[in-house]
């Protein structure tokens, strides 16, 4: 499924156009994105809920030369599935 496919089912179930559908998407991803940036995390009831982890600087390798080198620390967006969203991913819950 596209955005644009997502947009026109929302649009369809809610009876809103697809430009203001996407206004609303559009806005909600904004938002998510400008509070994991700043560190924070949101949580969907049932859903699941989308936060912040540290890596550490580790060793890797260049996979064209094989040299060994260090990949530096960095800040990456983690998504943890609610138990809901298990759940109905499995079949139990519909």
């Amino acid at each position: 499924m596209t955005k644009a496919d997502l947009l026109a089912k929302v649009a369809k179930k809610t009876s809103l156009s697809q430009a203001q559908t996407a206004k609303v998407v559009d806005t909600t991803l904004n938002e998510i994105r400008a509070l994991l940036s700043k560190g924070g995390s949101i949580s969907f009831t049932g859903f699941g809920s989308f936060s912040v982890a540290k890596r550490a600087r580790r060793k890797g390798r260049n996979p064209q030369t094989g040299k060994e080198m260090t990949i530096p620390a960095s800040k990456v967006a983690r998504f943890r599935p609610g138990k809901g969203l298990k759940e109905s991913v499995a079949g139990k819950r519909r």
